[in-house]
């Protein structure tokens, strides 16, 4: 039987689509070729990249708005880089959230000047800032939507006129959102669309070309626009993995179907955390990310006790990050909701052992 498959990422994925994407290696379109050994300029892979993008803007309802998916390579650890690169023309603004958004601040510095609107570094990341002002002079404004490492999630995003930046990486597709606010998405696809190897990045033309630096050619977006994400060899099968992915989304009902299951499987788990007296969550109850729950032991000398019990019950991935201890469920859309109860049923057996 499979694993109960909670890992941060990459991520879970549903068992339909790692079939086909097993049966592509071996023979992909009955062309008697493997998927991972055609030209990526052929006919079959650049319809399956045409799809792929198509699917992405479908599903976010960004068709005809302007707006051009990208499949490119690098994670989202490279868009810290791209963001900055080819925006920042004096001064940006970020909302400091988490490891990821440290680091996207890390590198924006190399371009200009960065104003830190606000930060929940001072009690771990374990909350989402409230109540700050963006300067109305900023080129843009950048979060990120959902914090994979500590378990928060922004549930509102701030009003702001100029260009808005998200980093989407562990929570994309996964609830409805006013997509057409942003002017630039990214995410890493092994979170919750794909396997590692490919980047989504959605982009409104229009904010392109502003700033005067030279922009190296794999570092701009103009450039991979241009070329149709395929500027250089693309990530063949994690794209063709995404679009699979993306299909099998559609095919549920999109993302108005898959955030309710989300909003189960999150009720379900955090309902435990409340009421079992020997686990506590991690962050504050109003920022709750229903992609990734980070729980502790109220005792931790129980902790060897409950991590055989989870084992043994075939569940995989369940371990906190470094940063927070403890654990993390990691409820992407692919995991289904009898794998959150199987994880509820060990607390309650740790539970009924401690009476």
């Amino acid at each position: 039987m499979k694993k109960h498959n909670f890992s941060a990422g990459p991520c879970i994925l549903p068992e339909s689509v790692i079939k086909k994407a097993s049966e592509a290696i071996i023979n992909f379109n009955n062309d008697n070729l493997s998927l991972i050994e055609i030209s990526h300029r052929s006919k079959p892979f650049v319809d399956v990249i045409e799809k792929a993008q198509n699917l992405a803007l479908e599903l976010l309802g960004l068709q005809n708005q302007g707006y051009k998916a990208l499949y490119l390579q690098g994670g989202a650890s490279t868009q810290f880089l791209m963001t900055a690169y080819n925006l920042l023309h004096k001064k940006a603004a970020y909302l400091n959230t988490g490891t990821w958004s440290d680091k996207s601040i890390k590198e924006a510095k190399l371009f200009g000047e960065v104003v830190e609107v606000a930060s929940s570094k001072d009690k771990n990341f374990s909350y989402i800032p409230k109540g700050y002002s963006i300067p109305i002079d900023a080129d843009y404004f950048h979060c990120t939507s959902n914090n994979t490492i500590f378990g928060t999630q922004m549930k509102e995003f701030p009003s702001f006129n100029g260009v808005n930046v998200c980093d989407m990486s562990s929570d994309i597709f996964s609830r409805q959102l006013d997509f057409s606010k942003f002017d630039l998405i990214y995410a890493g696809a092994q979170k919750n669309m794909g396997p590692a190897g490919a980047t989504l990045v959605v982009i409104k033309e229009e904010i392109l070309g502003k700033v005067e630096r030279a922009i190296p050619s794999m570092l701009s977006y103009k450039v991979h626009l241009d070329k149709d994400s395929m500027f250089n060899t693309p990530a063949v099968f994690a794209v063709y993995v995404s679009m699979l992915t993306l299909e099998w989304l559609k095919g549920l009902g999109g993302i108005s179907f898959i955030e309710k299951v989300n909003q189960q499987k999150a009720d379900l788990l955090y309902n435990e955390i409340d009421r079992n007296p020997l686990f506590k969550g991690f962050v504050a109850k109003e920022d709750r990310s229903n992609m990734n729950a980070t729980f502790n032991l109220v005792d931790e000398s129980l902790k060897s006790t409950f991590d055989n019990l989870w084992k043994e019950a075939g569940i995989n991935g369940l371990n906190g990050h470094r940063s927070v201890g403890g654990y993390r469920a990691s409820m992407y859309n692919a995991l289904p909701l009898y794998s959150v109860q199987a994880l509820v049923d060990v607390m309650q057996d740790l539970e009924r052992k401690q009476k």
